[in-house]
């Protein structure tokens, strides 16, 4: 069987940080939103993701990012941080594909939600402290508490470094 690797990137905007960060330096994660994508099965179920899609030739994976977190949600963010790699099989056409996509962080710099994009059917912000059970696939499912784990130092960084979200 024929065998083609193929490479996307893509991840997590996340909006609030700095806002989240209380008097006290202690950070209310239900303050802290991510955008998520959905997209139907093919039993018609609504499962949730991570935004992504195939990186260009002469691509960095940032810029893959950025640009398939636009497209896909309508949301213009700024990668600032890797948040990790996921590596899997499967085939399509009578092709063997392995499949490896960089997830990073980015944070929100504009845009509004919106679900044009015909590959996905729903965009939503999510509370950070409610991402884990959101997410459909259990790779991204460990993405997520790394993210949510790191989200705390983040904000403060975000909050010292006195970047507000634009709004």
């Amino acid at each position: 069987m024929e065998t083609r690797d193929e490479t996307s990137a893509g991840g997590l905007v996340v909006s609030g940080m700095a806002e989240a960060v209380r008097p006290d330096n202690s950070v209310d994660l239900s303050r802290i939103y991510v955008a998520l994508i959905g997209r139907l099965d093919r039993r018609g179920r609504l499962l949730w993701s991570m935004p992504k899609g195939h990186v260009e030739p002469g691509e960095h994976e940032w810029q893959t990012a950025e640009r398939e977190v636009w497209e896909e949600t309508g949301i213009y963010g700024e990668a600032f941080s890797t948040l990790g790699t996921i590596d899997y099989w499967f085939v399509s056409d009578g092709v063997r594909i392995h499949k490896t996509v960089h997830h990073n962080l980015l944070r929100f710099v504009d845009g509004e939600l919106n679900d044009e994009d015909p590959e996905v059917t729903e965009v939503s912000w999510v509370p950070v402290d409610q991402l884990i059970e959101h997410l459909a696939y259990a790779d991204e499912r460990k993405l997520a508490r790394l993210a949510f784990d790191q989200m705390p130092e983040l904000a403060r960084k975000e909050h010292e470094a006195g970047r507000a979200t634009p709004r």
